[in-house]
């Protein structure tokens, strides 16, 4: 009998460690997930639309979009959120720049068809890059736009790179909090390699913070960005009934009037 059961605790412990060893090894696979394309050109997303290379410092080349607009009065920086690639967010560019605003769609590395694999470091690097090329190409106050994980991305950039305005869409507390959500058979704090703790950072930013959230997010609990609000101060906009995915947080004028400055 001690021998059965030793061997079944055995086997369960066999079974622990091969679930979390697989979490641990496969867990930004879970986490990013980026779509190569093919992409059109930028100009044929929008008149006057420009592909762009942005260089990291680590050595990496970018492509990107870039929408510019004549005498703008700010040009914003749009950080996307783990999923797809930058033609998802094409409708905002559209309705950003029929509002007078020049536009930076990013792609991080690996997205888009980019080279590289993302990590929080490696977007961290990303980011810095397209601030970088705004500096020398725009000439105008820039507003940092983060959606879900890209929250957390613009908003540390926010904390050494202060913007004129940083608006932030669904963010999370930090990456082990929605994660714990999702798998709470994990111990997804212990497992985790990339934190994105975007409560902790946007404490720090001085500059103007705008959350926006749908109250039914199924992704990110909308008491996770009103606790990301409650730590910056920021002014809110809750949109009513919105899911993490719905339309209205692609070009829709709760969002887009808050990062034009409405």
């Amino acid at each position: 009998m001690r021998k059965k059961v030793l061997i079944g605790l055995a086997v369960i412990v066999a079974i622990v460690g091969v679930v979390f060893g697989g979490a641990f090894a496969f867990q930004r696979e879970l986490i990013y997930l980026p779509e190569a394309g093919p992409l059109p050109g930028a100009a044929d997303v929008l008149p006057g639309g420009r592909d762009v290379t942005l260089t990291t410092s680590d050595g990496l080349s970018l492509a990107s979009w870039y929408f510019p607009v004549a005498q703008a009065k700010a040009t914003v920086l749009v950080a996307p959120g783990n999923a797809g690639n930058r033609s998802y967010r094409a409708p905002m560019a559209r309705a950003l720049t029929a509002r007078g605003l020049s536009v930076l769609l990013l792609d991080y590395r690996g997205y888009g068809g980019n080279p590289g694999d993302p990590s929080e470091d490696g977007l961290a690097l990303d980011v810095r890059a397209a601030r970088e090329f705004l500096l020398r190409e725009a000439g105008t106050p820039l507003v940092y736009f983060g959606e879900s994980l890209g929250s957390a991305v613009v908003t540390e950039l926010a904390t050494e790179h202060p913007p004129s305005a940083l608006v932030l869409r669904s963010p999370f507390v930090d990456l082990a909090s929605v994660g714990q959500r999702h798998y709470p058979f994990l111990p997804v704090r212990w497992l985790l390699r990339d934190e994105f703790p975007t409560r902790d950072y946007v404490a720090r930013v001085k500059a103007p913070v705008t959350v926006v959230y749908g109250s039914a997010d199924s992704i990110v609990p909308a008491g996770q960005s009103r606790e990301v609000a409650r730590a910056a101060g920021a002014r809110t906009v809750e949109v009513p009934g919105a899911d993490h995915n719905d339309p209205v947080f692609s070009d829709g004028p709760e969002l887009i009037d808050a990062i034009a400055g409405r």
